[in-house]
């Protein structure tokens, strides 16, 4: 989302693109999770989530299905699109930042990371095949690094943002790029939500992250 905010106009309406983006992601997830989860009860295929998920389980509901493979086929084409439109905008925060953006630069550098990507991304897509048996800390090599993205190092980030939004980003700033006045009532909104970077969302954070280890 940051990626994709730094190129919108400066007029565009934070909040309001904010709130959109928040609600079609939550309306999305709920409605996945009440088409997937009675299905695997109906058809009682239990799954622990993450991969098996989506190859293993998925594949045997859309088999139970009018039209399975058709749909199954269409569901996974729609999976390819989110999984690039996501490594393109992960590319471009390196990119970006390697070439400052110098559009003379950003070709080479794109080829180059683009192809350390890929090299780096095999034994991942091998874990599952030919590596099934290299493990780190017993986890697959896919799993492994699934569990360092995922339960570490995003919450991570997500605690330094947060922090640095609250303490160390200008409020002066932030105000103007969300187009608010002192004088208007969303000041007041503003307020809650500077709080609640500042104390409310590293605490949860850290909870959630001790949790998961408990």
């Amino acid at each position: 989302m940051l990626t994709y905010a730094s190129y919108l106009d400066k007029k565009t309406n934070l909040i309001q693109s904010g709130i959109s983006i928040v609600a079609m992601n939550i309306s999305v997830s709920i409605m996945a999770g009440l088409a997937i989860f009675p299905a695997m009860s109906a058809f009682n295929i239990q799954s622990e989530g993450g991969p098996s998920l989506l190859f293993i389980v998925l594949p045997q509901l859309f088999d139970k299905m009018p039209f399975g493979t058709i749909f199954y086929i269409l569901f996974l084409l729609l999976f390819l699109f989110a999984t690039v439109t996501s490594s393109v905008v992960m590319l471009e925060i390196n990119v970006g930042n390697i070439t400052n953006q110098d559009n003379n630069k950003r070709a080479k550098w794109s080829a180059i990371l683009g192809i350390l990507t890929f090299v780096f991304g095999i034994p991942s897509a091998l874990s599952y095949g030919v590596m099934a048996d290299v493990h780190i800390f017993g986890k697959t090599f896919f799993d492994a690094m699934d569990f360092l993205v995922s339960n570490l190092l995003m919450p991570f980030g997500a605690l330094c943002l947060s922090l640095f939004t609250g303490y160390i980003f200008r409020k002066a700033l932030a105000m103007e790029e969300l187009h608010l006045d002192e004088r208007t009532w969303k000041q007041g909104l503003f307020q809650v939500w500077l709080f609640l970077l500042r104390f409310i969302i590293p605490i949860i954070i850290i909870v959630v992250f001790i949790a998961q280890f408990m």
